[in-house]
């Protein structure tokens, strides 16, 4: 009988990927996990195993120019591995389901018409899941697939949360707060009974932190609020994407500067957040140390965002019993993690330098009021 499940989380430079087995258990665990990045580019395929150790790691031909020749790619890597007969289904990343799609749900047509009508709301990443999901459909048609959302973790909240405040007519033809990362925050909820017990049903804050960022209020490992509203543009500074800015500016683009709608799309989606304050990189890696004053600009304000909307969050949740970082800035920063703990020592929160440069799992004192930690998300599990 199958028993293995196939992960893919599909972008529009990387394909992520991993292999899960023991379905019959309901403790499915991985196998290998993977990646092609650099489509169209310099394609690499780079494979771990359970253990971590590196399986393999090798430029890919020029055949790898969009995501179906990277799936082709991954493919005959799994197969030539692993028995096509053992493979159940195919799971996928969605970031935008709506307000219809609140759980993991078995694709079909209807629903995938649905869903391409959500993609002007995540222009960056809508487009690039759905392709994964078509190019599988070609490939391995008879394979059931499920599109998991982002955003379903996040339904659930009072309706004032999730309020757009313009009239009823615009917001009736589905204009609201909607959420995303919920993938990643699902996993930290489940994962905070055994890492951080005494928090986990508390007031916890996790921070999202990577080109994409977020920051989630749960009460006992539920959705309460999220900094990312209508679009994947709200909220904290990204590694391009501005985060919260005033709609006016959105109209001066188009009134004063006379800039096309694509063109304001490539400013918020592309431009902006990091790259945009710095004008040298979207990568956090490359703007921490680094001497220019844009560089430090750009990192001072992505510090006090994150500050700022921690302050924020906390007062929604009515206190703070926990905060915790995941994503790729918030696993391995030590110094984000540092400089946003010290905005908000105010909380009570006292940073063990130590364990913070070692990247925990608990980064703070035994006194502090608040206990910080670092926990690496699973979007794929």
């Amino acid at each position: 009988m199958p028993d293995r499940i196939l992960v893919l989380n599909a972008g529009s430079s990387s394909l992520k990927f991993g292999l899960y087995q023991g379905l019959e258990r309901n403790s499915p665990e991985r196998v290998v996990k993977g990646q092609i990045e650099g489509i169209s580019t310099r394609p690499r395929l780079r494979v771990r195993d359970a253990a971590g150790e590196i399986q393999v790691d090798e430029a890919l031909g020029s055949a790898v120019r969009d995501g179906a020749g990277a799936l082709a790619s991954v493919e005959r890597w799994l197969f030539a591995h692993f028995d096509r007969k053992a493979l159940a289904a195919v799971g996928h990343r969605v970031v935008h389901g709506g307000q219809e799609y609140t759980c993991p749900t078995r694709v079909s047509p209807d629903v995938m018409r649905t869903l391409r009508a959500l993609a002007p709301l995540a222009p960056l990443h809508q487009p690039f899941n759905l392709a994964a999901i078509d190019a599988v459909s070609g490939r391995l048609p008879d394979l059931p697939q499920v599109a998991c959302f982002d955003t379903a973790f996040h339904r659930g909240h009072e309706p004032v949360a999730d309020l757009v405040p313009l009239p009823r007519e615009i917001r009736d033809r589905g204009v609201q707060r909607y959420g995303f990362h919920g993938l990643s925050y699902e996993h930290i909820a489940s994962a905070l009974p055994d890492v951080a017990p005494e928090i986990a049903a508390g007031r916890v804050l996790v921070a999202h932190l990577g080109s994409g960022a977020s920051i989630c209020a749960l009460r006992d490992g539920r959705s309460v609020d999220s900094t990312l509203g209508f679009t994947a543009l709200d909220g904290l500074c990204m590694g391009s994407r501005p985060g919260a800015l005033d709609p006016g500016v959105v109209l001066y683009l188009f009134q004063a500067l006379g800039m096309s709608v694509s063109e304001v799309e490539d400013v918020l989606y592309r431009q902006s957040g990091l790259r945009g304050i710095s004008g040298i990189s979207n990568d956090m890696r490359a703007l921490l140390g680094n001497k220019d004053p844009a560089a430090r600009l750009a990192v001072d304000y992505f510090v006090f965002r994150a500050a700022r909307e921690i302050g924020a969050l906390t007062a929604v949740l009515g206190g703070l019993d926990g905060l915790v970082f995941t994503a790729g800035i918030g696993e391995n920063a030590a110094e984000i993690r540092q400089r946003i703990c010290e905005a908000s020592a105010w909380l009570g929160i006292e940073l063990d330098a130590e364990a913070n440069e070692m990247n925990g799992p608990r980064i703070t004192t035994p006194g502090s009021d608040v206990s910080v930690w670092v926990i690496p998300t699973n979007e794929e599990l």
